[in-house]
C-alpha cells in the first residue's frame, strides 16, 4: 500500500476544490495555499469559456465538484488499497491527453503519480489550463512531485510507457508510433440508456443529465436510447423540458440548426423538441443536440449484442438490465475505481 504521506496532496487539492463547486466560490480558512491559489483559481474559472467556447463556468463548476468529492482519504484509500505498489520500478509515463470535457484525462494524470511514476504530459489545445493549475497546487502541497510531473508542447519522446487519448483516426496512428512500448490507447466509445417503458419521470429526467452535461460530448454521455417496440416518446420529451436552456448556448444552437438541417435535407424522419432531436438509426454516435433510438423486441437478445459490441460501449444507463449498468444520472460521476473502457489503469502501472 502507498504510504499515507503520497496521499496527503491529493486530499488536500480535494478540499481545495470544493471550494469551487458552485458558481459562487466559498473560500474555507482550514485549506492549504489559499493565499497563493484561490483568487487564481477563481480567476481561472471565470475565463475558461474564452479558452475554449463549450467550458462554460457551469460546466467546469461540475467537473471541479465531481473531483473534489473523488479525492477523499476514503475514496483513495479504498481504491488504492487494491494494489501492490511495493514492486514499482519509477518509469516515465507519457500521457497524450483529449479535451473534449474539462479535466477528462485527470484520472490518468493522477494514476501515473499515485504509482510512483513520472508523468510526462501532452494536453489537447482545448483543455490545456486546468491540469496545469491543479499540477501546480499538488507540487506546492509537496514538492517531491515537482520532479515527477512534466508538461509538453512538441512532440512526445522520451517514455517508457504510454496512455493516449484520441479518436479511431488518432488511434491508429497511436498504434503505430507506440508500438515499441507498453500502452493503452483509447478510441471513441458511446454511452447508451435502456429504457423499458416502466421508468419513472424522474429517472427520465435524471437521463436528461446523462444526455445534456457538458452538451453531450463526453463518452460517458448518453447518445443512444434503446426502446421497446412501440416506445412513446411524449414522457421523455416531458421529463427532459428542464433542460430547454441548453438552446441559449451559442455553440450548441449552432450545431443544433447545422445538424437540423443536414436532417432535413436528406429526408430523415426526425423528433424534435426544439432543443434535441431524436432519430432511429442503428450507429452508437450521434451529433451534438441528437439522440439515436433504436426499437428492441428482446431484452436478452439486446443483452447479447451489447456484450458483442462492448468495445463501442462506454457506459450502459438502466434500471439494472445489464450487470455494471449505471443508474440515469450518474454517468458523469464515476469512483476512482471505475476505469475507462474498462481497463484498468493503475494495473497498468504497476505491471510495467
Amino acid at each position: 500500500m502507498l504510504q499515507k504521506t503520497k496521499i496527503t496532496a491529493f486530499v488536500e487539492l480535494g478540499k481545495f476544490l470544493a471550494q469551487f463547486s458552485s458558481l459562487k466560490s466559498q473560500a474555507q480558512e482550514t485549506v492549504l495555499l489559499n493565499e497563493y491559489f484561490f483568487t487564481s483559481f477563481e480567476k481561472l474559472l471565470d475565463l475558461s469559456q474564452s479558452h475554449n467556447g463549450w467550458f462554460t463556468k457551469e460546466q467546469v463548476c461540475f467537473a471541479v465538484n465531481s473531483w473534489s468529492e473523488a479525492l477523499t482519504d476514503e475514496n483513495l484509500s479504498k481504491w488504492l488499497s487494491n494494489y501492490d505498489f511495493s514492486k514499482v520500478q519509477p518509469k516515465t509515463i507519457g500521457i497524450i491527453l483529449a479535451g473534449n470535457i474539462p479535466l477528462v484525462g485527470f484520472h490518468d494524470f493522477i494514476s501515473v503519480l499515485l504509482s510512483g511514476h513520472t508523468a510526462l504530459v501532452k494536453t489537447s489545445s482545448n483543455d490545456k489550463h486546468l491540469i496545469k493549475f491543479l499540477a501546480d497546487y499538488l507540487i506546492a502541497v509537496d514538492k517531491s512531485l515537482e520532479e515527477r510531473i512534466q508538461f509538453i508542447d512538441g512532440k512526445l519522446e522520451n517514455f517508457d510507457a504510454v496512455i493516449a487519448t484520441g479518436s479511431n483516426n488518432t488511434a491508429r496512428y497511436f498504434d503505430y508510433y507506440f508500438r515499441n512500448v507498453p500502452s493503452i490507447i483509447r478510441k471513441n466509445r458511446n454511452s447508451v440508456a435502456i429504457l423499458t417503458g416502466k421508468e419513472s419521470q424522474n429517472d427520465l429526467m435524471n437521463l436528461g443529465e446523462d444526455i445534456f452535461r457538458y452538451f453531450g460530448l463526453g463518452c460517458r454521455n448518453v447518445s443512444k436510447l434503446f426502446v421497446p417496440s412501440g416506445y412513446n416518446f411524449d414522457s421523455f420529451f416531458k421529463a427532459i423540458y428542464n433542460y430547454q436552456e441548453v438552446i441559449q448556448y451559442e455553440k450548441y444552437a449552432n450545431n443544433y440548426d447545422y445538424n437540423k438541417a443536414v436532417f432535413l435535407m436528406s429526408n430523415y424522419q426526425l423528433l424534435d423538441n426544439g432543443f434535441l432531436m431524436i432519430k432511429e438509426d442503428k450507429h452508437y454516435s450521434s451529433p451534438i443536440a441528437a439522440v439515436f433510438y433504436e426499437y428492441y423486441d428482446s431484452i436478452v437478445d439486446l443483452k447479447k449484442r451489447l456484450t458483442d459490441e462492448e468495445e463501442q460501449i462506454q457506459c450502459i444507463v438502466s434500471n439494472g438490465l445489464t450487470q455494471n449498468s449505471i443508474p440515469f444520472g450518474q454517468t458523469q460521476k464515476p469512483q476512482l475505481w471505475d476505469y475507462a473502457d474498462n481497463v484498468d489503469t493503475m494495473e497498468f502501472l504497476c505491471a510495467l
